[in-house]
């Protein structure tokens, strides 16, 4: 046989062998011993003559003799071989082949020379030098409104999003995009507790042992996508995540590879993003790519010069082509097949993705922040505890701004835009002003920063999205149907404000598309309308208000429109009108006079939810003198039995601040937390009367309030009638010429305590209702006694026991600011009688004793039924200075 001596120095890419065959790849050229040594996807007449030789060697070594490769395959003989090539020991090293000579092809069991310790100390020192870089690149992050040399740490911003692994059903999604509040929170508690994920966990193996080689992972504009690839990134290069999976990871952003001209190999388009030379790289690349991670960030940017499908296929590692075919062949596969891929898109290019990726495919979808999530960042973003506490308790009010929250981005603006009040004023309530000026950020960096390619202007875009919410609205659908979608926006997969879906429909897929929430819905069908000529916009919203005035519900605070008409409200305000006008958006001064005109004229009938509608809406329009003039003839603001929520006590407490006086607030049968409570306390004052309110009490230091209700200012004035109500008791408080203070309790029926009215009274109300809870007398009427301003007491009993009768007669001579004391038992033991009747005090206050005789000596002996005896009689007691009386009744 004739000798060959081949050199395979920076030739050889792979090799292995296993009890299936064995395949060799040389720059790009796959030779396979299943298919007699022919090279995949190459013509005889492409291949190169180093090629055909090494065609040649391989077929003769491994199609020749089949025996030899069951012979040396173990489980997975395999190497990777760099410049200088590299092919495991047991292959070579037991062949029969012995004539021939495959030069620079060392193994374990033959030599190492020097040339590839070298080649391998070389590669480890690029790897570390580009993490270092990598570390020193990612470790900070540039802000929207960043000035120049302007950045924070990444790990002041950066907080873990729920990420999910599955794919979400109609059902599903329509509760997420509906609901908000709480009620969205604690969805996204259940979407968390079930099935979310973290990081390190993205390219585990899944049930059945199957690791993915790929993991797409879809998120809507400003959830994150981009940040989270940062913190893999960062995290990656300081050996914290997937130290062990990948020894390189490398971040291709498809904004930055439209902007790449001309052929280029993947090392040259990869070191367009990173700081190694293409040398360096590539040799990089040639480093066992089974341990070689791909970050393709913003799939859905990617442009297209040509149909993906169309694309003839190229494995060579060398070849170069235009870098979005060059990214799309390492997408499928076909260049270094054994790496990993990890790419982010939204979810209206996710479709197109999934077909071009390659296998095993993964989905992930990042859902935004979790409540605990969006704490977690305000707790980041201001550092300080007091801050922090105070800005996340704001956000908290609104329940459309804390849905929104979830979005990330929104909760950047959010905090940016109370820090930014807070270089003005010490006081964080001020920090925030309406939910519409969060939202128009919100749209405007999503048109600076995720609609450069678009072919259309911005009024047009707007216009389209605000007609195709406008229709899903009168329709009452927030999944719209894709044909709906492609009549009305030209290019929805594009645009940044929607969102797509697949559902499963028996055998086949149908597409639907919506907006991120209901909120944004209901706000761009509301920016559609104001942005109208001044005809069809007063059309428009007469149209809708003639369609809410058939409803039974509208103007209620959830009613149908109401949040399109507040949102339209908040887009009058001047600051967010200069804000539109900056991106050619006008509002026609004829559109603002229409709606100012229509709220006071509506405004005047403020009762039970309407009132809250109207206050929302002078709320979002935050134009302090017109919420005077439209409140001015307001004589009262009924909420009788509503719900209140946080948002509407900050809607009132602001439109409060706005007034001089209003003469009755009608709380009757609304329930506040006491936090809400201490929001609206210090606008109490603006009203004559306040009808009964209850305040839940969560802690003993709520129950200061009382002393704040009853400061001098509230005395002079004003008529207030508020309930306090806490575990198993409640206090009452009643402000109307004199301060009634009604308290109830298990351990005692009832005790009003009236006070006089001309200056403050300060008490341990805690401590009171402590007593009393512990039914403690004899401390009891050590409280009352020191109360020099007390002016009557009501007490009811289950029984005037001898014990109670000494505790009166007590309080009675020690209590001298007391001009009246009344006991209602419902039983008038005999020997408790007796006492009266001995007594030598003679009060000088007026003292009555209402109930039902009986005759037993012990309270123990009474039952319930001995109430209705007829021996038992209702009766009347005077103790006075005049001595005892009584008197059956």
């Amino acid at each position: 046989m004739m000798m060959h001596e081949v050199n395979l120095s920076a030739v050889v890419t792979r090799f292995s062998v296993s009890e299936s065959g064995a395949y060799m790849n040389i720059r790009g050229m796959r030779f396979c011993s299943g298919c007699c040594g022919h090279i995949a996807d190459y013509k005889e007449n492409e291949l190169t003559e180093m090629g055909k030789i090494i065609s040649r060697l391989f077929h003769l070594v491994f199609c020749s003799n089949k025996d030899f490769v069951r012979s040396v395959a173990g489980p997975n003989v395999s190497a990777a071989a760099q410049s200088g090539s590299q092919i495991t020991a047991p292959v070579i090293a037991n062949s029969k082949i012995r004539d021939i000579i495959i030069n620079n092809t060392p193994s374990s069991t033959w030599f190492r020379p020097p040339s590839e310790t070298t080649q391998t100390t070389s590669t480890t020192s690029v790897i570390l030098k580009y993490q270092k870089q990598i570390c020193s690149e990612y470790q900070c992050v540039t802000e929207y409104n960043s000035r120049s040399g302007e950045q924070v740490l990444l790990s002041e911003r950066y907080t873990q999003p729920l990420i999910l692994q599955r794919h979400r059903g109609q059902k599903e999604r329509e509760e997420e995009i509906r609901s908000s509040g709480e009620s969205f929170q604690q969805v996204l508690s259940a979407r968390s507790s079930d099935d979310s994920v973290h990081l390190n966990s993205l390219f585990d193996p899944d049930g059945h042992g199957i690791r993915p080689s790929a993991v797409i992972l879809q998120g809507n504009s400003g959830n994150g996508k981009s940040f989270t690839v940062q913190k893999i990134m960062m995290d990656w290069a300081s050996g914290d995540l997937y130290k062990e999976q990948f020894d390189v990871v490398f971040h291709l952003k498809c904004k930055e590879i439209n902007r790449i001209h001309g052929i280029k190999s993947l090392a040259e388009i990869l070191s367009c993003s990173c700081s190694l030379t293409s040398d360096e790289i590539s040799q990089v690349l040639q480093h066992s790519p089974e341990k070689m991670l791909f970050i393709i960030d913003g799939f859905d940017e990617l442009r297209l010069t040509q149909d993906i499908y169309d694309m003839s296929p190229h494995t060579d590692l060398l070849q170069k082509d235009p870098a979005e075919v060059i990214l799309c062949d390492l997408l499928r596969g076909r260049i270094l097949p054994e790496s990993f891929l990890l790419v982010t898109s939204r979810s209206t290019a996710t479709d197109t993705l999934s077909k071009l990726l390659k296998g095993p495919q993964r989905f992930s979808e990042i859902m935004g922040f979790s409540e605990k999530g969006v704490e977690e960042y305000f707790q980041k973003f201001f550092k300080n505890k007091k801050l922090f506490r105070e800005a996340y308790t704001l956000v908290k009010t609104n329940e459309t701004l804390i849905t929104a929250c979830s979005i990330p981005v929104i909760c950047w603006i959010i905090c940016t835009a109370i820090k930014e009040r807070l270089k003005n004023t010490a006081d964080v309530t001020s920090g925030l002003e309406t939910t519409t000026s969060i939202y128009v950020d919100f749209v405007c960096t999503l048109l600076k920063h995720h609609c450069q390619g678009s072919s259309q202007s911005i009024p047009t875009l707007l216009r389209s999205l605000g007609q195709l919410a406008e229709r899903g609205m009168l329709e009452q659908q927030v999944l719209l149907d894709e044909k709906s979608v492609y009549e009305t926006v030209s290019d929805p997969a594009g645009n940044p404000f929607l969102c797509k879906f697949l559902f499963k429909r028996r055998i086949h897929q149908e597409t639907m598309f919506s907006f991120m929430h209901l909120s944004f819905q209901e706000f761009f069908t509301a920016l559609y309308y104001v942005l109208l000529d001044e005809e069809e916009s007063q059309k428009k919203f007469t149209q809708l208000f003639s369609i809410d005035e058939k409803s039974r519900d509208y103007y209620s605070h959830r009613s149908r429109f109401s949040a399109v008409v507040q949102f339209a409200f908040g887009l009058l305000n001047k600051d967010v009108r200069r804000t539109l006008e900056k991106h050619g958006l006008v509002v026609q001064s004829k559109t603002q006079t229409h709606l100012k005109k229509w709220i006071l004229k509506m405004g005047q009938n403020t009762y039970s939810d309407k009132v809250r509608f109207y206050l929302h809406c002078l709320y979002e329009l935050h134009e302090e003198d017109f919420v005077k003039k439209a409140m001015k003839t307001w004589k009262i603001i009924d909420a009788y039995n509503a719900v209140i929520s946080r948002t509407d006590v900050w809607v009132l407490l602001y439109c409060s601040q706005c007034c001089q006086c209003i003469e009755e607030l009608d709380l009757t049968g609304c329930r506040l937390s006491s936090e809400n409570f201490r929001m609206i306390l210090p606008v109490y004052h603006k009203f004559k009367k306040v009808n009964k309110l209850n305040v839940l009490v969560s802690s003993d230091s709520d129950l200061e309030l009382i002393n704040a209700l009853t400061s001098e200012q509230t005395l002079r004035s004003q008529r207030i009638d508020v309930v306090f109500t806490f575990e198993d008791c409640s206090l009452e408080l009643t402000i109307q010429e004199e301060i009634s203070i009604w308290i109830s309790s298990p351990s005692l029926e009832s005790l009003t305590l009236t006070f006089q009215c001309r200056e403050p009274i300060n008490i341990e109300w805690a401590k009171l209702i402590q007593i009393i809870h512990q039914a403690d007398s004899d401390a009891l009427k050590s409280v009352l006694d020191s109360f020099s301003k007390l002016k009557k007491m009501e007490i009811e009993l289950d029984c005037l026991s001898e014990m109670w009768t000494h505790w009166i007669l007590q309080i009675i001579q020690n209590c001298s600011s007391l001009t009246e004391l009344k006991v209602y038992a419902d039983f008038l033991l005999e020997k408790g009688i007796q006492i009266l009747q001995r007594s030598d005090t003679r009060p000088a206050c007026s003292v009555t004793f209402h109930g039902s005789t009986c005759n037993y000596q012990s309270q123990k002996r009474i039952r319930d039924e001995d109430f209705h005896l007829s021996c038992n009689q209702m009766v009347k007691i005077h103790l006075s200075s005049s001595g005892f009386s009584m008197e059956t009744l």
